[in-house]
């Protein structure tokens, strides 16, 4: 049976009264069990502060964790059922790959026959069984990697926790590892935190992401809710790319309301990522694949760059009162609608008013 891990409350300052710092500040967070969970966020935001109190190596300040039913706040890391991968991978250089293994089984004094067909079983796993007798020094990054995370899961941890795991490794490895590492979590069926500072990486593996900025949790949600329905420029801005028109909202409305938005491209039908009051002042996000050549599209602008890169083509357009538009158009072929004069759309549900 997966593990449930309920975060309530948790804070974690740092510094003195005259200078504190909160680290983590007020995070509440229901993590599913068996999911792969993502802690997403910009350098300081204190995500890895968070991961590490999961797995103990920090004490919160105040707060708590359980794992189920059972509170771990103030367990010693060893008492936790967490197994952690970290950024650096922290093998040890004179031991073999099965040996670092079967290090964790070895603290557990549990028999060499035993450590040794648990950790080969590991390393099957992460398809590294014939490597096992080298040490780190003789493998790649993307196999000591694998190597770490053999040795996590071998224990049969509750909770698996990667700390910028792929950051070490050249763009092309780290795509290649994104799909191994969710297909080995989802095997193992363990539930799984995740500090990543790549919108990619999170997006590619994630079953759902919180979004940090400042200690705090932004958003949370699906990959797809956070990208698709951004509840501040913050996280819209953040998270991929995105055009942020200045609007003004005549008449206002709940959070989903679709409503009508003056703005420098002429008037544009909008959803609402909150509460909006008449009359405000807000921004609109639209991600540049939203916006469409459409013959009769409301929005006029005139195509001024065009950047080609074989399967999408990035297009600059500026409409009226000199606003641009980030335009990106997928499969272009060689009679593309994005030449010169263009009428432009945006579906409603693709232009997202937010108002911080």
């Amino acid at each position: 049976m997966s593990t449930r891990i309920s975060i309530a409350k948790l804070c974690k300052t740092f510094g003195k009264s005259d200078r504190l710092v909160r680290a983590v500040d007020e995070v509440d967070l229901t993590i599913e069990p068996g999911e792969i969970f993502f802690l997403l966020g910009p350098s300081g935001c204190g995500k890895t502060t968070l991961l590490r109190t999961i797995a103990g190596f920090i004490q919160p300040t105040s707060g708590s964790i359980h794992f189920n039913d059972r509170d771990i706040t103030k367990l010693n890391p060893n008492k936790r059922s967490a197994g952690m991968v970290f950024q650096s991978y922290a093998l040890w250089p004179h031991m073999t790959a099965i040996e670092n293994v079967a290090f964790g089984l070895k603290v557990r004094k549990l028999d060499r026959d035993e450590r040794l067909k648990r950790a080969r079983a590991a390393l099957d796993d992460v398809q590294l069984g014939h490597l096992a007798d080298r040490k780190p020094g003789e493998l790649s990054g993307g196999q000591q990697q694998r190597v770490a995370l053999a040795r996590a899961l071998v224990i049969r941890p509750e909770v698996l926790l990667l700390d910028e795991p792929l950051s070490n490794l050249d763009a092309r490895l780290r795509n290649d590892l994104r799909d191994e590492i969710r297909r080995i979590c989802k095997d193992v069926g363990i539930t799984t935190v995740y500090v990543t500072h790549d919108q990619k990486e999170a997006l590619s593996i994630a079953d759902r992401i919180a979004l940090m900025r400042d200690g705090r949790v932004m958003q949370a949600g699906s990959p797809m809710e956070l990208y698709r329905r951004p509840n501040s420029v913050f996280a819209a801005s953040f998270l991929g790319e995105t055009n942020l028109i200045e609007a003004e909202i005549d008449h206002g409305g709940a959070a989903g309301a679709v409503v009508e938005a003056k703005t420098p491209l002429g008037p544009i039908a909008a959803t609402l990522a909150c509460e909006v009051a008449n009359g405000a002042k807000a921004r609109i996000s639209v991600r540049p694949e939203c916006v469409k050549a459409a013959t009769n599209g409301p929005i006029k602008a005139q195509v001024e760059s065009t950047t080609y890169l074989g399967d999408v083509a990035h297009h600059l357009v500026r409409g009226a009162g000199g606003s641009s538009l980030a335009v990106s158009e997928f499969a272009p072929g060689p009679r593309s609608a994005f030449v010169g004069e263009v009428r432009l759309a945006v579906a409603p549900e693709d232009a997202i008013v937010l108002v911080d």
